[in-house]
């Protein structure tokens, strides 16, 4: 059992501020919370590690904008199926996993983060006003902003599901079927599931390059494998056309259809259009550019620590899609993250409580993986295996839920802390 002497005393606990409370904001602070209390944490899997032989005592606040957890990779199906929406999105303080002592939540947005102070100015969302939260650690993980329909737009739970059902009665209701615009993940998965979901409305998969996912470092055959499954799932896809324009040519009834003009001069009536090019902008406006490329994405060691040129840069750790980092931007990469930097986050704290120095681990860079849900069937490309898909691939990597239940049991969330 580890002990709960300390070496030293500590004369207050150590403050954490987490920006952003999904994926590798959450499991940065989980796995904080454990090795402050002596246990291993949650996400280990070195059969080699001990638990840390002291407490340490901090306090870990959660700043986000939205009022709880979206399973954001479950997007597709969520805006698509209102069971799935419900459990989706589960509000924080409804989270077994997260009703500890030591760890609060704030729903607001960081307006800006003063550096040699240690101060992070919040505009809270129920008052609107703003408020101070001094820290010791901060953790930036609040993503990218992204628009509709990548995410919902909501903050709270009750608005999502009005959201949500807005959505799915507007597929429903869709004279001359749907159009979906371009063919990145998002696109892809969200077509098949709308088509699985309402089997008998006509779907267009419309992207303006010659292959699917053009943006995303895979092999061609990956590509090609996943139009082929849209195909047979009944997906009409149009590769190599933009869509130039797009206009409203009929409003009686109360419903809307609409004109679309690709730019080879082909012309498709539908009766709703779904915009799936997302461009996704770093939600790093809090940060002085000295912190960041000139994407807005921060700069960070193999640590996770901030390495540019600011006032104590290691009290400042980054995790998720918001760093600077080599590969694929997925959910299970931020959760690696965030197990990574609190450990490294503990080790400074540590060497802190009883000198020495902290004995940081160093991420590697990830490689381009990729795992698509695609109604019945996942298609996957890992380059130790090449690209492979199936039925059973579908249940080991997405099971039921598009991977909710996955993720939520990887972070623990079901369980009290």
């Amino acid at each position: 059992m580890p002990s709960n002497d300390f070496v030293r005393t500590v004369s207050r606990n150590f403050r954490v501020l987490v920006i952003g409370g999904s994926y590798g904001g959450l499991s940065a602070a989980l796995a904080l919370i454990d090795l402050s209390q002596g246990r291993l944490p949650r996400f280990n899997c070195n059969p080699d590690a001990k638990a840390p032989p002291h407490r340490i005592p901090i306090q870990i606040t959660v700043v986000d904008k939205r009022d709880g957890y979206f399973h954001l990779i479950g997007s597709p199906k969520a805006l698509a199926c209102e069971k799935f929406a419900s459990e989706a999105w589960t509000r924080f303080q409804d989270i077994p996993g997260l009703k500890s002592p030591n760890l609060s939540f704030i729903q607001g947005s960081v307006s800006s983060v003063d550096f040699s102070a240690k101060v992070a100015h919040i505009v809270d969302a129920d008052t609107n006003n703003n408020r101070t939260e001094p820290y010791d650690y901060l953790i930036a993980g609040s993503g990218l902003r992204r628009s509709f329909p990548t995410v919902p737009q909501s903050l709270r739970r009750d608005e999502f599901l009005k959201e949500a059902r807005g959505h799915m009665t507007n597929v429903k209701q869709a004279r001359d079927g749907i159009v979906v615009v371009g063919g990145g993940a998002v696109g892809v998965e969200m077509a098949a599931e709308l088509k699985i979901l309402n089997p008998a409305q006509k779907v267009t998969l419309i992207h303006s390059r010659k292959r699917l996912l053009s943006s995303e470092p895979l092999p061609d055959d990956f590509a090609e494998r996943v139009v082929s499954i849209l195909r047979d799932t009944g997906v009409e896809v149009i590769l190599g056309q933009r869509v130039i324009d797009t206009t409203a040519v009929d409003t009686k009834n109360e419903t809307r259809v609409w004109n679309l003009t690709l730019s080879d001069g082909q012309q498709l009536k539908t009766g709703h259009v779904l915009n799936a090019v997302s461009q996704s902008v770093p939600t790093s406006t809090y940060l002085p550019k000295e912190a960041l490329n000139e994407e807005g994405y921060i700069k960070v060691h193999r640590s996770l620590q901030f390495s540019g040129a600011i006032p104590n840069a290691e009290h400042h750790w980054a995790v998720g899609d918001l760093t600077a980092w080599e590969g694929i931007k997925r959910c299970g990469g931020a959760m690696h993250m965030g197990h990574h930097a609190a450990i490294n986050i503990h080790q400074h704290m540590m060497a802190q409580c009883i000198g020495g120095k902290p004995d940081y681990q160093t991420l590697q860079p990830f490689p381009s993986v990729m795992g698509l849900a695609l109604g019945k069937t996942a298609v996957s490309y890992i380059p130790s295996e090449g690209t492979r898909e199936g039925e059973d691939l579908m249940k080991s990597l997405f099971g039921k839920d598009m991977g909710h239940t996955i993720c939520w049991n990887y972070m623990r969330l079901g369980e009290a802390c």
